[in-house]
């Protein structure tokens, strides 16, 4: 039957409030409506979740995968990719309804489902096969279960259909699939590891099993938290854009949006999640809460470079550099203006004379427009009164510079030489790092700006690490220290100064 407009909605509803108790007319209405939901069932992914599962908080992100799903059905995707957090609905959207809902609509079709353990892949089974039984479903769909179908894991429908459920690295042969999904493949004791092969032998199943098993245009679906670089996620990326392959649709879902706001705050507030990201390390959160993972593979500075700097007050520092890098406009796509702070102390070497040292006393970055920006510069140089203010003579820099001279502020203005750019900057100060000459304290601010350094060049931002390279710089070309790759140069007399 055709699906009902919404005025016709509208007008059967206002009907069943008007007319008589005893009217005739009502059981039909009822029934009409009964069918036209019935429909919308059938045809529409959200309405049966809705229907069966009645507890439902829909949040922007269901609309998203609904509407993926739709598409898969369809035979329209072949190939999706969501990366979301945990505990935001993936396993019962994807491992469970949508088989469920997929095999109402497909009952002679086959679905291969897998997790990262077989117990795991097989509790979806036993509630996929769990719902198909139901008075709820079999009102909505005649598929039912074939006469035999008693595993959990592998079963068949009553028109030939099949589900078989299996976990990550069990054998696939003999089955087939014209869908294809795979839950979560890593675990999170193999992320624990923090060994690279662990995501390689995913990879390397999924690549020589379960995808050599798709049916004649058969479609794939992946739903995973982020791991790291090369998880499954990142390997089928890399490859089908190395080898043409298949074109992957890829849907991220980071738990709080660019604006700040919660991707599903009808569930979950900002200030628990805010509450989570505190807790956790600052890598867990990127790669399993906000879907960016980043790896050291091609860091030009890693995490076991910096030295973390264990009392909770910094040493007292003879010379405070601070370094802008601005923005050009406050808007949800652009760059954060950021600034660093950092402190120059003398610190013994191995042996046991004193050098200069560098250490991290204060990291910032926020979208903001020229007025804030200004307003901000202006407060953090009175809150820390360095001996050097470096801003990079581009974007809102050039504005920020006048402005700052203006109100008495001395500002030395940076303006990158022609081929010096953010990765020949970012390689010119590895080495302080490579020395052990760059402190950093043991707090979370700083973890963040240890984080943005470790995926650069791949990261998202590079904010902060602009801001890093070019105080490091200022350092490095003040005279206060020398490195085995420099040549001989006479010696710079530090100058005593309090610490600010």
């Amino acid at each position: 039957m055709p699906l009902l407009t919404s005025d016709e909605m509208r007008k059967y509803i206002q009907l069943l409030n008007v007319l008589p108790s005893n009217s005739p007319q009502i059981p039909k209405i009822h029934q009409l409506l009964q069918e036209d939901k019935k429909e919308r069932c059938r045809e529409n992914f959200m309405p049966f979740v809705k229907e069966m599962w009645s507890a439902f908080i829909s949040g922007r992100h269901h609309k998203e995968m609904a509407d993926a799903f739709e598409r898969v059905a369809s035979g329209d995707l072949k190939r999706l990719i969501i990366n979301m957090p945990p505990r935001h609905t993936k396993s019962e959207f994807a491992s469970y309804l949508f088989p469920a809902w997929f095999l109402g609509r497909f009952p002679e079709k086959k679905i291969i489902q897998t997790a990262h353990t077989a117990e795991l892949a097989v509790g979806f089974g036993r509630k996929v096969r769990n719902l198909v039984n139901t008075p709820d479903y079999q009102a909505i769909f005649p598929t039912k279960l074939s006469t035999d179908s008693k595993a959990a894991g592998r079963w068949n429908t009553n028109k030939g259909g099949d589900y078989f459920a299996i976990g990550v690295g069990g054998a696939v042969t003999g089955k087939g699939a014209d869908v294809l999904i795979i839950d979560d493949p890593h675990s999170e004791q193999e992320a624990m590891q923090g060994n690279p092969d662990v995501y390689d032998r995913v990879y390397e199943w999924y690549s020589s099993g379960p995808r050599q098993r798709l049916q004649p245009g058969g479609s794939i679906i992946i739903v995973m938290t982020r791991w790291a670089k090369r998880d499954l996620t990142g390997q089928i990326i890399n490859n089908s854009i190395k080898r043409e392959g298949d074109e992957w649709e890829i849907i991220e879902f980071p738990a709080l949006m660019p604006s700040g706001e919660p991707l599903w705050k009808e569930f979950w507030s900002k200030a628990e999640l805010e509450a989570i990201k505190a807790e956790i390390p600052v890598s867990k959160w990127e790669a399993q809460y906000q879907q960016n993972p980043t790896s050291e593979e091609g860091a030009i500075i890693k995490r076991e470079m910096w030295k973390i700097w264990e009392s909770e007050k910094p040493p007292p520092c003879d010379f405070v550099i601070q370094s802008w890098d601005t923005a050009f406009e406050k808007s949800n796509r652009s760059d954060y203006s950021a600034c660093t702070t950092w402190g120059v102390f003398w610190n013994p070497n191995v042996n046991g004379e004193e050098v200069a040292n560098i250490i991290l006393l204060d990291a910032f970055k926020k979208r903001m427009e020229f007025p804030e920006l200004k307003l901000k510069a202006s407060e953090m140089y009175k809150e820390f009164m360095p001996d050097t203010l470096i801003v990079e003579k581009r974007a809102a820099g050039a504005p920020l510079i006048y402005e700052l001279r203006q109100i008495g502020i001395p500002v030395s203005e940076y303006t990158p030489s022609k081929g010096n750019d953010k990765i020949a900057r970012v390689n010119a100060v590895s080495d302080l790092f490579a020395s052990g000459f760059v402190w950093r304290p043991d707090t979370r601010w700083a973890e963040e700006l240890v984080e943005e350094c470790a995926s650069f060049p791949n990261g998202d931002h590079d904010d902060l690490v602009d801001s890093t390279s070019q105080a490091l710089l200022r350092f490095r070309q003040g005279g206060f220290i020398r490195l085995d790759t420099d040549e001989y140069e006479e010696p710079v007399k530090r100058r005593k100064a309090a610490y600010y």
